[in-house]
Order: structure tokens, then C-alpha cells, then sequence
């Protein structure tokens, strides 16, 4: 048996950089406390989600990975508590910007960057005025506790990224997000799409996964507002559901996994023995057409 406990967390955000870092700090010790080996903290934690505006004066929020202090602090805390920790963070590298995740190992090591490949650009997510699109390509990594990959946010929505880790040999799947509200229809609720979907990843890719999403009501500086829905989960290798928030509270979610077992159940389903790349050249297409 090789067991890992995951941990999916949540919270709501404020402006002030430390407030929101010494939050997330509290979650981990939580989880850690419960055991969980890896913990997921939501995307871009450390303010309030500021793409809901274009306006210039965000880009000061970003820093380079060299040196960044909220993941020199989380390298110690993953030394300190020996987790794995999944850190999204606003990357400056030169004049370019990226919405990116560092991968601390347990230890404190940081074993390598992700940035987001997928950028959405709608009412209130107006990520494409921030970030360019990203060119590390999906990363997986060998942590002291499995081989792990994550995406971010709006990369859920994408099967080929999960199959992409998948295939590099990931053994469970990690998506940050910030979703909730969209200023263009009110009444419009993506939470229960949003969650099938990524279960979807987890049952046709045989593999556990752990989606944590950020709550509560932040204000643009335009008048705007965006209602966060949480429901941050962790789904099984079949895509069923063992841990869910609600969609208003902060939390900490657990559930442990036989990693070894699940390789042996994703071996003999035959998924992946069963595959037809030489069959999938539309996918490297944009309308379809060869």
C-alpha cells in the first residue's frame, strides 16, 4: 500500500497581502493536522481576484519566482510540516507576466514551475490583459508523496490537459481556481458543470483529483462584484465525489488514496493500453479540418 492524504482547502480573500498568506498558512497547519500529505490552497491567494478590471496598477502585484517571498515562506512551512504544496502565485519574469504555480515539495524544495497554458478573457475574468499564455507546457512531478501534476483554473475545463499529465505518468491531478459569478448573467450558476466536468477528468483518467476554489463576495474597482461559489471537492479514480464545501464556508477537505491500488485498477481498465494517437490529428487542430 502506498497511502497519500490530499487536502483541499478554501477561504475567502481580502487586499492585504499578509492577511491572506497568514490564512492559507492556517489552512495547511489544519490539514496537515488531519494528516493530509499534499494541500492545495485556491488560485492567485494572496489578494483579491483582481481580473475583474483592466487596470495597470495590478501588475505590481506580480514578482518573479527567485526570491518570492510568500513561496520562501511556504518552502518552510513545507519543510516544517513535510507537506507537498501547489503555490499560485502572480509570476514577473522580465516584461512578461504569467499566472503560475511553483511546486514545493515536501522539504521545501521547489521542483519546478507551471504556468497557466489556457487563458480566459470574459465580463469579470479579464485574465488574457495580465497574463500571457503559458510555455512550460503541463508539468508532472515526482514529490516525496507520488507523482502529481496540476493545471489552473480555466485549464480545467480542458481534457487535454488532464490527459496530458495523465500520460507524463501523473497519479493524482491538483486544479486551483477562482470561479464563481459572471457579470453578464446573474442568474447564471457554472458550479455544478464546473465540478462534472473535472470529474469527468478523474473517471476517464482512472486517477483521484482535488479542485480547491476561493468564496465569499469581492468588489472590482468598477463597480463590479463577483460572488465566489467554493464547492471546492476531492473526487475519486472513478470521478465520484468522496469530499465536498459548501459553497459560503472556509474549510479544509481530506480523503486518502492506496496509490498503488489505483495504478493497478488504471492498468488493467485499459484506457490508456487501448489508445489510438495516430487517430487524433484533429485534435491538433483548431476548426477540425486536416
Amino acid at each position: 500500500m502506498r497511502e497519500v492524504t490530499v487536502a483541499a482547502t478554501q477561504m475567502a480573500c481580502t487586499d492585504v497581502v499578509e492577511e491572506n498568506v497568514a490564512r492559507a498558512e492556517a489552512l495547511i497547519r489544519e490539514a496537515a493536522g488531519k494528516g493530509a500529505n499534499i494541500v492545495l490552497i485556491q488560485e492567485l491567494f494572496e489578494g483579491l481576484y483582481f481580473c475583474q478590471d483592466e487596470l495597470p496598477e495590478h501588475f505590481g502585484r506580480a514578482h518573479p519566482l527567485d526570491g518570492h517571498p510568500t513561496i520562501r515562506r511556504f518552502q518552510a512551512l513545507a519543510d516544517e510540516l513535510d507537506v507537498v504544496l501547489p503555490v499560485s502565485f502572480f509570476e514577473k519574469a522580465n516584461n512578461a507576466h504569467y499566472n503560475s504555480l511553483a511546486m514545493v515539495d515536501a522539504g521545501g524544495a521547489v521542483l519546478g514551475l507551471y504556468r497557466k497554458t489556457h487563458i480566459p478573457q470574459g465580463s469579470g475574468y479579464e485574465e488574457k490583459f495580465y497574463f500571457s499564455p503559458g510555455d512550460t507546457g503541463f508539468r508532472v512531478w515526482d514529490t516525496k508523496f507520488g507523482r502529481i501534476g496540476s493545471g489552473i483554473c480555466w485549464d480545467q475545463w480542458f481534457p487535454e490537459s488532464a490527459r496530458s499529465m495523465a500520460l507524463m505518468g501523473a497519479e493524482i491531478l491538483f486544479y486551483p481556481t477562482a470561479i464563481g459569478s459572471e457579470l453578464i448573467d446573474p442568474e447564471w450558476d457554472s458550479c455544478a458543470h464546473w465540478q462534472t466536468v473535472m470529474c469527468g477528468h478523474a473517471g476517464a483518467n482512472l486517477m483521484p483529483l482535488v479542485a480547491s476554489n476561493r468564496i465569499g463576495t469581492e468588489a472590482g474597482k468598477r463597480d463590479t462584484s463577483i460572488t465566489f461559489y467554493g464547492s471546492s471537492f476531492i473526487a475519486d479514480w472513478m470521478g465520484q465525489k468522496v469530499a465536498e464545501a459548501d459553497r459560503s464556508t472556509e474549510t479544509v477537505l481530506t480523503a486518502t488514496f492506496d496509490l498503488d491500488d489505483i495504478a493497478a485498477r488504471r492498468a488493467s481498465w485499459g484506457l490508456f493500453r487501448d489508445r489510438r494517437p495516430e487517430m487524433y490529428d484533429t485534435l491538433l487542430t483548431l476548426d477540425g479540418e486536416l
